[in-house]
């Protein structure tokens, strides 16, 4: 009598296992995949609109013209040799042709390094600023500073 309870209890557990979930599930308990999603959807959260100050967020917009060529200056054969600190500022204009055209701000004590540095700044390319598709007019500060020992 053992053996025949024994394999009943396998036949149910078996045949439990072949049943689908569903036939055990309680009423109201059954999956709501869909329904779920339209919950969180009617439960979203709504922010207002929000306004930022200061630098355009757009990222099609560069701050300044971009350098393509960059040669430095080199120190003049005059003051080879030299102990060296000095430095000098200036402010290079980039219209939206790309055209250079360079101002100094503040000139090297140096007058041989200020003239070596206008020369190597008029040899700088650069592509246009940009804002969006369209080429601007734009500029850029540059300060060298010349120092040997």
């Amino acid at each position: 009598m053992g053996k025949k309870v024994l394999m009943a209890v396998c036949a149910c557990m078996f045949m439990s296992f072949l049943l689908p979930a569903s036939v055990f599930a309680i009423p109201g308990d059954e999956a709501t995949h869909e329904s779920d999603h339209q919950e969180d959807a009617d439960d979203a959260l709504e922010l207002p609109d929000v306004h930022v100050h200061g630098l355009s967020l757009n990222k099609d917009q560069q701050l300044g013209p971009v350098p393509k060529a960059t040669p430095w200056p080199s120190i003049p054969s005059s003051l080879e040799g030299q102990e060296l600190d000095d430095w000098m500022k200036v402010r290079l204009l980039v219209t939206k042709e790309a055209t250079v055209k360079v101002m100094v701000l503040e000139p090297c004590t140096h007058r041989e390094l200020t003239r070596a540095s206008i020369a190597a700044l008029a040899r700088w390319t650069f592509d246009p600023q940009m804002k969006g598709d369209d080429p601007v007019d734009g500029e850029l500060t540059v300060r060298i500073h010349f120092r040997t020992r």
